[in-house]
């Protein structure tokens, strides 16, 4: 969607500009309370047209929050990856091994995300934002269990007990799905991870990190991943019953979401529903 349409849905629908201070009576209305470990995924697009853009968001998301608060948000790059697993961008076969001789090793202070949007991207470049160091998976956070959460994150097995997704649990911290929905709810990888059902499979990824001072390509050890499931989860653990608040953030359909129930219903449904079938032996 380009600008001038979400200026013309937000004149629509809202009539001015959303601002800093409608943004934070939204928050306050679906339950962000002072002193939230707060795990935001978010859309700025589909807050609408916003005075400030994603600054203004962050702004409020902290004005909430207050001085006893955390702020979190993924601040993934997936693109340091090995190129040969890549299928977007659909770069050609015989530039993937110069891509992975010349791709720069991850700087949690350079380091762009891939994906995670505006309000993410800015989050992570503002001062005092702590970064986890990791190449593929790192979360960015500011406040007060801001290094607590992106501490020790672990090389091997990225969204699991070694990660911030596991600090946050243990806050009993909240996700909001800013304008997003459950198959970009990156808790729910972390009950993937804990989860034991058949066919759950390890792999190994690589990454380009300076290790002694120099850079190198490193083998990670990881889970596979299946998201697709996500949005059944979702789904289920809404029918259940489960803890949420539901509203509009400017225009952006919202949860806010306790992470440990989440995580710990997710665990539950996939022992119970996920099988993953191995398509050699069939």
């Amino acid at each position: 969607m380009s600008e001038a349409d979400v200026i013309k849905k937000t004149k629509k629908v809202i009539g001015g500009p959303i601002t800093s201070e409608s943004i934070q009576k939204d928050l306050e209305a679906i339950g962000v309370k002072p002193g939230m470990v707060l795990l935001v995924h978010s859309s700025l697009s589909k807050i609408g047209w916003v005075s400030g853009g994603p600054v203004a968001v962050i702004l409020a998301l902290e004005k909430v929050l207050g001085p006893e608060g955390t702020l979190v948000m993924p601040t993934h790059s997936g693109d340091l990856s090995d190129p040969e697993e890549w299928s977007n961008p659909p770069v050609p076969q015989e530039w993937k091994g110069i891509i992975r001789q010349t791709m720069p090793a991850f700087d949690l202070e350079i380091t762009p995300t891939r994906g995670m949007g505006k309000i993410a991207e800015s989050f992570r470049s503002q001062r005092n934002v702590l970064r986890s160091n990791h190449p593929h998976m790192s979360f960015a956070a500011r406040g007060k269990f801001a290094s607590l959460i992106t501490e020790n994150h672990s090389l091997d097995f990225s969204l699991g007990d070694g990660s911030p997704l596991a600090r946050i649990y243990d806050l009993e911290g909240m996700i909001l799905l800013l304008g997003i929905k459950h198959d970009n709810n990156t808790s729910l990888h972390l009950a993937e991870y804990r989860a034991d059902f058949e066919g759950k499979k390890e792999i190994k990824q690589g990454a380009p990190i300076i290790l002694d001072g120099k850079r190198q390509w490193v083998k990670i050890r990881d889970w596979d991943e299946h998201s697709e499931n996500f949005i059944k989860i979702g789904k289920a653990y809404k029918k259940a019953g489960g803890s949420l608040m539901e509203g509009k953030i400017g225009m952006a359909e919202s949860q806010l979401i306790p992470q440990r129930e989440m995580v710990d219903f997710g665990v539950d449904w996939m022992n119970e529903n996920v099988k993953i079938r191995n398509k050699k032996a069939e």
